[in-house]
């Protein structure tokens, strides 16, 4: 062929004549009618995908036998010959041909604009790194942030805080929002919690947390973190919380509501909203245990604890002098835990750590020798008994505390359990009389708190349809009867029987409904009739249904203690169909109000010292953000 061939695939093939070229490697024939290589790339790629690949892999190679058979030339004439062969094959085998390198457009020393989809994209994932990481809005102006963004993508542009704060936040809030409606408009019931706080500006705000069941997976959401400007009144708070229900639409499925165990909130929702209410149980543990620990010699024995531990927090020498003598005694290097007032679990991490570092702490003190009263070997032995009382509390308080998982069946269960610890250690009395009348009052005061426990409906109706509990964590075999007869209740009001149809109903065209007459019946059926229509399938007494299922519900074998609740009632909802919806009012129901105040822990990193100046409403969207994204 004489026109010039130009393109890279002619390295595989020879031309025959105008219209055929043939292949190097399976010598067939392929047509290059009107110069096209359209043919014999496609057969390159069917045939011999392998061929391509080559050409990259070898231009290196085939570059640099051709320079060395270059050299070879000039040496002698015997290996000039051999070499030229050499580099003629070189230049005529596909596999070493050199591609044409392509110039370099304009386009490439170019940047172009990022497209606005993509702008978008990256707009709405920096505001949610904003509001998730506690990142304040002028972070879009710190010189590292620009030229960290710019490495990334020099074409991006970032917007101002102004865009971010007026336009693109509250467009996001909006947008999540209006996402968790209509996930929670098909819930078919919620529990609320709820809790106050007041930052550090002195600015009040109230927290309103959501938990429910859908597709048998319990869910958590903050509904809305506002600010309180009135006085907290038992009217105004339950106006609030009114509200809030109205705009989320939950007003007629609320469940429970739980709180803490202040009378205003108490009476706002037991009095003026009449909903079910339910005392936070970790509040609840809260009190019974500072209670205890506030007797005249615990509470000693607490401040010469907590002495040693803010001397040797606060003084650089102390600090250094206990790391030294925990690497002289070969143990971990360990820090004093300080407690905090308003928190029992605190003291008790206080007291642990102390037990814990015992003898390098002492070494350290007797070293130093501080102006501060130092712990007798009895008083280090009451410190131990204490901790290992308080220990099952601070466990419970923990089980009790997570949003992940069914707690409201967990109270009847954790609530006796500590009774029985406590009573255990009544009836094996320590020598020590400090720790005696810490026990009795702990004794006094859970049966005070907790001694009626069986008694609050909604916490016991949860505790009977958890299938890992059921009847057996009643007490009192009363209450249990009382709870399944609540249950059957329920169930029977769930009941929707559908009769079973014997009329065809056609419509015809107007929207005419016609109904045709069903069969009369005989005169000597009639008396079968009436007694076996409740029988069938479809037309049973929805009382009846109700109590065969929980029947075989309770008979069914109890799941093990770690097994997910609700993934057993997932497999066994067509069997249990009313008990099933009675249970979805039931285990969405949480046993402490930790939901509302872990908020606040985030409105606490939110509302900084470089961000004081934020505006209630940014300060509800930011929260709401964070905890919704």
């Amino acid at each position: 062929m004489s026109t010039r061939k130009r393109s890279d695939i002619w390295m595989h093939f020879v031309g025959v004549n105008q219209a055929q070229a043939r292949c190097q490697y399976c010598k067939n024939l392929i047509s290059v009618h009107g110069g096209s290589t359209s043919n014999m790339r496609r057969h390159l790629k069917t045939k011999h995908p392998t061929a391509l690949l080559a050409d990259t892999q070898q231009t290196t190679t085939g570059t640099a036998a051709t320079t060395s058979a270059t050299a070879s030339t000039s040496t002698d004439s015997g290996v000039a010959s051999t070499s030229t062969q050499l580099a003629t094959a070189t230049t005529t085998a596909p596999q070493a041909a050199r591609k044409r390198p392509k110039q370099t457009t304009m386009g490439g020393f170019i940047n172009r604009p990022i497209q606005p989809l993509q702008q978008s994209k990256v707009d709405q994932a920096l505001v949610k790194m904003i509001a998730t990481d506690f990142q304040p809005f002028t972070i879009v102006e710190d010189r590292g942030f620009r030229a960290y963004t710019a490495a990334l993508d020099p074409s991006y542009v970032l917007p101002s805080r102004g865009t971010i704060s007026k336009r693109m936040l509250p467009n996001l809030f909006e947008k999540v929002r209006a996402e968790l409606q209509e996930q929670i408009r098909t819930a078919p019931a919620v529990c609320l919690t709820t809790d106050c706080w007041t930052s550090n500006t002195t600015t009040s705000y109230m927290s309103v947390t959501c938990h429910y069941i859908t597709d048998f997976k319990l869910r958590s959401n903050l509904l809305d973190c506002f600010v309180v400007a009135e006085s907290h009144t038992s009217q105004n708070l339950a106006q609030e919380l009114s509200r809030v229900a109205k705009e989320w639409g939950i007003q007629d499925k609320i469940a429970a509501c739980v709180t803490d165990n202040a009378s205003n909130i108490v009476k706002a929702v037991n009095d003026i909203l009449k909903w079910n209410h339910v005392r936070c149980f970790a509040h609840l543990l809260n009190l019974t245990v500072r209670s205890s620990v506030h007797q005249t010699e615990i509470q000693a024995l607490i401040l010469k604890v907590k002495s040693i531990a803010e001397y040797v927090r606060r003084s650089t020498v102390a600090s250094a002098k206990l790391r030294e003598m925990q690497l002289q005694m070969g143990q971990v290097q360990l820090r004093m835990k300080q407690d905090v007032a308003t928190r029992w679990n605190s003291t008790y991490f206080m007291m642990q750590r102390a037990i814990e570092i015992k003898e390098p702490l002492v070494s350290t003190m007797a070293l130093l020798n501080p102006l501060l009263p130092a712990l007798t070997p009895e008083e280090w032995d009451i410190t131990k008994e204490v901790c290992d009382i308080l220990k099952p509390f601070e466990e419970v308080t923990v089980e009790m505390s997570s949003e992940r998982f069914v707690t409201g069946s967990k109270a009847i269960l954790m609530a006796r359990g500590l009774q029985r610890i406590v009573a255990h250690r009544q009836r094996n009395p320590s020598t020590h009389e400090p720790v005696k009348g810490m026990v009795n009052f702990l004794a006094a005061d859970l049966e005070k708190r907790f001694g009626q426990i069986e008694r609050v409906r909604v916490l016991a109706e949860a505790t009977l349809l958890d299938p890992r509990f059921k009847k057996h964590a009643f007490v009192i075999e009363r209450n249990a009867e009382e709870t399944v007869s609540r249950v059957v209740g329920a169930a029977t009001h769930a009941a929707t029987p559908t009769l079973p149809s014997t009329e065809e109903e056609e419509e015809e065209e107007g929207g005419t409904t016609v109904n045709p007459p069903s069969e009369p019946v005989p005169q000597f059926w009639a008396d079968f009739e009436e007694r076996v229509t409740t029988l069938r399938p479809g037309v049973q007494n929805p009382s009846t249904g109700a109590m065969l299922e929980i029947k075989g519900f309770l008979a069914e074998p109890l799941i093990p203690r770690k097994a997910d609740p609700l993934e057993w009632w997932r497999v066994r909802a067509l069997v249990y169909q009313n008990i099933c919806t009675v249970m979805k009012t039931r285990l969405c129901i949480v046993a402490t109000s930790v939901p509302s105040e872990r908020v606040f822990s985030k409105t606490g990193q939110i509302i900084t010292d470089r961000r004081n100046r934020l505006s209630p409403s940014k300060v509800r969207e930011l929260v709401f953000l964070n905890a919704n994204l």
